[in-house]
């Protein structure tokens, strides 16, 4: 009997426990999360603090309720404002519709308790503190993303501590010869360093014909690597006049490369984003992490946008953003994006490195015609499911029959000749 009432007590305990922690999770009883609330259905439109696209939500709470008395009016309004406009003739719900340009708000299928969740996380709601960013330091004017140390430098450097070192011991062993020479009363010939130095090599010809065709092999090879790097700019990095972040937009937010640069698939140019492209998020997005207000206040000034009353400026006269360009082939190049990306199904990243991990872009590829070259060489054309390659690949595969070929790379389809890039 003991024991029966003993199993009988450790169901009951268990499955009150259970029970407790079903009733502890359940929306009735948990704490709502009112900042998770608040980012999954107003940040777009709203913040704590700032205007945006509507008014800033601090202080909004008590000012419903010191007008109607309640907050029945408040979550009416946020549920279905437009419902609410219609039906309460609400004078103050009006004059908020008509000045921010009648914008309508979007119907919010939220409890009350979800409501007063997200006022109570507005209104404890404090701003971080920013970040001390200078976005003109990020960057040097003409300078490199990957720069390196210089190895002539560290060579210098080297033969000239190797220099004094030979200096300071030449220096002891003569002063030791001086001394022994006191001892044993013999002469020592005074001769300085330098023409010990040549003396030295003067006696061992070998090793001067060596350390001369050393050194005028490393000058040949400097010399030949600054003659190749004539036009090359690889890493040229230019101060631009919005720090812009692809790592953040490209990289962070995922955002298309094709969103902004619209005509890479239609045009032999890549194309620079209008001003409107940026206005798609930036009427709402006021403010960045890295940077506050700084650079996006840039790109309000160049098209006469007003933050604070979230409408264009009227007979504003438009600037130009005059963006640096980092990417330019020389004028007998001839360079199609539409037909790398389209046809050749080439990711951005294949020219221009990883573009999705740049903070500021620099050129990362030298594009150089050997570097061009070698990628005609090597990439293999991506010929299924690609209806422009169908009869070239059969053409290619009869042609080369004997020697069981199928997959080809450029090179195979006209991608060497002169003509394909100079005309």
């Amino acid at each position: 009997m003991r024991k029966t009432w003993v199993s009988q007590k450790g169901i009951l305990l268990t499955s009150l426990g259970i029970f407790t922690l079903l009733l502890m999770s359940s929306p009735a009883v948990a704490q709502l999360d009112g900042e998770a609330i608040f980012k999954a259905n107003c940040s777009s439109c709203h913040k704590p603090d700032k205007k945006v696209v509507g008014p800033a939500l601090k202080g909004a709470r008590e000012a419903w309720v010191e007008r109607t008395g309640d907050t029945e009016a408040l979550i009416a309004w946020v549920q279905n404002s437009q419902d609410y406009l219609k039906n309460s003739g609400d004078s103050y719900a009006k004059k908020l519709y008509e000045e921010y340009n009648q914008s309508v708000m979007t119907a919010m299928p939220l409890s009350a308790n979800e409501i007063m969740a997200v006022f109570d996380y507005i209104d404890a709601y404090e701003p971080p503190v920013a970040q001390a960013a200078d976005t003109g330091d990020m960057t040097t004017e003409g300078g490199g993303a990957a720069e390196s140390s210089d190895p002539t430098a560290w060579l210098l450097i080297i033969v000239v501590i190797l220099f004094i070192v030979f200096r300071v011991l030449w220096s002891v062993s003569k002063n030791l010869e001086r001394v022994k020479s006191k001892q044993t009363g013999d002469e020592v010939e005074d001769i300085d360093f330098l023409a010990a130095l040549g003396h030295y090599f003067k006696k061992n010809q070998a090793l001067t014909v060596i350390i001369v065709v050393l050194i005028s092999a490393y000058i040949a090879i400097l010399g030949w690597d600054w003659l190749n790097g004539i036009g090359v700019y690889q890493s040229y990095q230019p101060t631009q006049p919005i720090w812009f972040s692809h790592k953040i937009h490209a990289g962070q937010n995922g955002i298309n490369c094709v969103y902004c640069h619209n005509s890479v698939e239609k045009s032999k140019s890549a194309g620079i984003p209008s001003v409107n492209i940026c206005m798609n998020c930036h009427m709402g997005v006021q403010e960045g992490k890295v940077s506050g207000t700084k650079e996006i206040a840039k790109i309000y000034d160049a098209i006469g946008w007003d933050p604070d009353k979230g409408r264009y400026i009227e007979g504003y006269e438009q600037k130009p953003i005059e963006w640096v360009r980092i990417h330019n082939l020389q004028d007998f190049v001839y360079f199609n994006h539409s037909q790398h990306v389209v046809v050749g199904k080439q990711e951005c990243q294949t020219c221009h490195g990883p573009i999705e991990e740049m903070d500021e872009v620099y050129q990362y590829s030298e594009l150089t015609m050997g570097w061009c070259i070698n990628c005609h060489r090597e990439t293999d054309v991506t010929m299924d499911d690609n209806g422009y390659y169908e009869r070239i690949h059969d053409d290619l595969v009869e042609k080369h029959k004997e020697e069981g070929k199928e997959t080809f790379k450029v090179e195979d389809i006209g991608g060497l000749e002169c003509v394909k890039c100079h005309y």
